[in-house]
């Protein structure tokens, strides 16, 4: 199973590895205060595509088929989360505030996609 959660909430323990997939390190927090897996930079959206969709829900469909293009690219930095998926359960933390439509969603959607 893949879980999303908000970096800023508590970990459980059933999270299982749990992996940051955000470019940007969250505001307020130490990196020791996480219990982090990986800090997966690589598998988060481009600096642009990022500034682009600015959480904007209108654009939301669009950024997730971009993303989608951008780690087709980068099939090096999410195979390690997508074989990890297939044995154990993962934790996908972000710092967005949206927690409905932001990369952790659209990263956790495409990774299931190729579960099946």
């Amino acid at each position: 199973m893949i879980r999303i959660k908000r970096v800023y909430d508590s970990h459980e323990p059933d999270d299982g590895p749990s992996f940051l997939v955000d470019r940007l390190w969250p505001r307020g927090l130490k990196k020791e205060a996480l219990q982090l897996a990986g800090w997966l930079k690589e598998v988060a959206p481009s600096d642009d595509l990022r500034r682009w969709f600015g959480h904007d829900p209108a654009n939301w469909e669009e950024f997730c088929r971009r993303y989608a293009a951008e780690l087709e690219d980068q099939r090096d930095a999410w195979q390690s989360l997508l074989e990890m998926a297939r044995t154990q359960d993962i934790t996908l933390l972000y710092a967005a505030h949206d927690r409905e439509r932001n990369n952790a969603v659209a990263l956790k959607s495409f990774l299931e996609q190729r579960l099946k």
